[in-house]
């Protein structure tokens, strides 16, 4: 991380991942790791603002674009941007690879040419729990890869999360099997903030693992309470962030006194 000065401005774009599903639910919103993020940074620096873009169910192309446009015509301009997305499209038929690194890259330069710092993130692997596991890592393989040696290439921080073997335990995954639960949120928090050298989110302890009525059992209610509704959904053209907006579209100030 660049020496930053105050005040800082972080904004994070992204899916749900970044959005927060699965962390701790406060009014219509969630709080997920990127919250934690800007809470850590304001414990560091005493003050910052903060943005949150990310919309759940978007691909990468509209985070690319709309909002990469959104965070760059941001007034200021931030100083620090998380960037994060592909985990939708992992999910679907006929994913291209090059197309979603190069439109990475694109916005790696738009961020790198306007004086913004950016953080690419590799986000956690769900394949464990999921329906075709087995193809969905091996295209996660193949993208953190490639987005690691993007990060290399334009000289920016690269944090990777896919291969993290503590965070693809079950403890650390909501019910969905897709989204982290609060636990997981906090590690990615902490991860970032390592990477950034900021020390102020602590690397949180294992949770104990859930008591669960057998893995036939579980799979059911997967199946029966998340799989199908996703499928349907998919099925009818639908996303689950349809008709949502951004939670912080615009600088909210995070300080130590309102931190948590």
């Amino acid at each position: 991380m660049r020496q930053q000065t105050n005040p800082v401005r972080y904004v994070a774009v992204g899916d749900s991942f970044t959005e927060g599903v699965g962390g701790v639910p406060v009014g219509d919103h969630v709080r997920g790791w990127a919250d934690l993020v800007a809470d850590g940074l304001a414990m560091h620096h005493g003050q910052i603002e903060y943005a949150n873009l990310a919309i759940r169910g978007r691909l990468l192309a509209p985070i690319a674009t709309g909002q990469m446009d959104a965070a760059l015509a941001l007034d200021p301009l931030p100083t620090l941007l998380t960037f994060n997305g592909g985990g939708n499209d992992m999910l679907r038929r006929g994913i291209e690879p090059a197309q979603l690194i190069e439109m990475t890259r694109v916005a790696v330069r738009r961020c790198l040419d306007a004086g913004v710092e950016v953080v690419l993130l590799a986000g956690a692997d769900p394949s464990g729990g999921l329906p075709f596991g087995e193809t969905i890592r091996a295209r996660g393989e193949l993208l953190t890869t490639e987005t690691a040696t993007l990060a290399d290439e334009a000289g920016v921080t690269f944090v990777d999360l896919f291969h993290d073997t503590e965070l693809r335990r079950p403890e650390y995954w909501s019910d969905d099997r897709l989204h982290l639960n609060p636990v997981g949120h906090q590690r990615v928090a902490a991860a970032l903030l390592r990477a950034l050298g900021v020390h102020t989110v602590p690397i949180p302890e294992r949770p104990a693992a859930p008591i669960t009525r057998g893995r036939a059992v579980e799979d059911l209610r997967f199946v029966r309470t998340h799989l199908t509704p996703w499928v349907i959904r998919r099925l009818r053209g639908r996303s689950s962030g349809d008709a949502r907006s951004a939670k912080h579209p615009a600088w909210i100030t995070v300080d130590t006194a309102s931190v948590g």
